[in-house]
């Protein structure tokens, strides 16, 4: 398995602007993608509810860190 990791110092106002928008257009993303491809399962469901919480946790500014996970397995996907 492959990791990645970007780390983002939240120190500023507009760091935290930046932040916020990344988390609202990350959560806006898995929206459409659950109402177009996944609607209606668990897993979707609860996906978009654990970004629906990163998302309101940004709205307030605040010195912070935000740090951004992958983790790629090393087989395909199956199509």
């Amino acid at each position: 398995m492959s990791r990645y990791e970007a780390v983002f110092e939240i120190d500023s106002k507009t760091d935290a602007y930046a932040a916020r928008r990344i988390l609202e257009q990350v959560y806006d993303t898995i929206r459409e993608e659950s109402r177009s491809v996944r609607e209606g399962t668990d897993d979707a469901a609860a996906l978009l509810r654990e970004f629906e919480t990163l998302r309101d946790a940004a709205r307030d500014p605040a010195a912070g860190t935000l740090t951004v996970t992958y983790e790629r397995d090393d087989g395909t996907l199956d199509n």
